[in-house]
């Protein structure tokens, strides 16, 4: 087995036990629960097969919803964003800042970045939420809730790519 590999395996560990223990038990406001996992679609090497890193999205969002008893909201959340990854960075870099086989969220510009995360985020929480109440009548509740969740879901993200991760 690879380095990568097992780097990845305990990244997944990690960022579920984090999310399940700590951040699951987040309420800011009695309103904002931060998903932090999510930064394992960011972070996953692009030049994985496609397939592998579908079903690892996959399984990350059905851990979560294992131990947060959501019914498979995160699950559809979390690969609609891993499937939407590489189409999104495409549009978002030009080809000189992408570097297929060493790209590195925090080897592109910062503006391109939080654009990709807020993006990303974004979606993610869209959905979760859209799942969760699953009626237009509480659209306005699903978008604050969305927007609300997404800022601090964001602002913990940013904090652990500066503070975890080394700039290449």
């Amino acid at each position: 087995m690879s380095s990568s590999f097992i780097k990845n395996i305990i990244g997944f560990f990690l960022l579920v036990m984090i999310q399940v223990l700590i951040f699951n038990n987040i309420n800011l406001f009695g309103y904002a629960n931060p998903m932090i996992y999510i930064v394992f679609v960011f972070y996953y090497p692009l030049r994985k097969e496609k397939g592998a890193f579908l079903l690892l999205s996959f399984l990350l969002g059905l851990s979560i919803d294992f131990f947060s008893d959501s019914g498979g909201i995160n699950a559809a959340a979390t690969l609609f964003i891993a499937f939407m990854r590489m189409p999104l960075l495409s549009s978002i870099l030009r080809k000189s800042d992408f570097d297929y086989q060493l790209f590195d969220i925090r080897g592109i510009p910062f503006g391109k970045a939080l654009f990709f995360i807020v993006l990303m985020t974004l979606s993610h929480h869209f959905i979760v939420f859209s799942l969760d109440y699953f009626s237009l009548n509480e659209f306005a509740s699903i978008i604050s809730k969305t927007l609300i969740t997404s800022l601090f879901s964001i602002f913990l993200i940013l904090i652990g790519i500066v503070l975890f991760t080394k700039k290449r």
